[in-house]
């Protein structure tokens, strides 16, 4: 492209800085690990995100591909949405491990206590609670929940805190705490 490095680093600062792009950091429990860790970066409008696609709604229920990646951006806004009036304040990271295990989000409150969020676009089967589990195993007791959202309808109970539910379970937990 023929730009200094030094300004292709400013671009994602000042993407975020007008609140067009929302960079997710990496949970670890060693603080330091989280500084070197590479965020994971969401467009804070999940329309806009659509559109640069050229993607409609037809295609999107189509094409696995595009809606995974799609709703996860648009859990990412709602949870951001969600944390800033909530009493609990949790801070949003994602959670990677080095033999690929992720979770999507991880809510970490002032306590240290988690819940970890998976999204999925279509249905659900208990190796998707792997990511869920290892994170479960990193965290102890410090480990609240486990939450699978995903497109279908049912309530699926996979283990004591770890539970698949249908994505405007979003909306409805996040109305009873307040």
């Amino acid at each position: 492209m023929g730009l200094p490095q030094t300004t292709l680093k400013r671009y994602p600062a000042l993407l975020e800085s007008i609140f067009l792009v929302h960079r997710l950091p990496p949970w670890s429990g060693n603080l330091g690990k989280r500084l070197v860790k590479s965020p994971k970066v969401f467009l804070n409008e999940t329309g806009l995100a659509a559109g640069l696609l050229a993607v409609d709604g037809p295609r999107l229920e189509a094409d696995g591909v595009l809606s995974g990646p799609l709703l996860e951006n648009f859990v990412m806004t709602e949870l951001s949405m969600q944390a800033i009036w909530s009493e609990t304040r949790p801070r949003l990271h994602h959670f990677r491990t080095e033999s690929g295990r992720e979770v999507d989000f991880v809510l970490e409150d002032s306590r240290g206590r988690c819940v970890g969020i998976e999204v999925k676009a279509g249905s659900v089967g208990a190796g998707d609670m792997k990511g869920l589990s290892e994170l479960s195993e990193v965290l102890g007791t410090r480990f609240l929940r486990g939450v699978i959202l995903h497109t279908g309808r049912a309530t699926v109970p996979f283990a004591r805190n770890l539970h698949a539910l249908p994505i405007n379970a979003l909306w409805e937990l996040g109305a009873s705490r307040v």
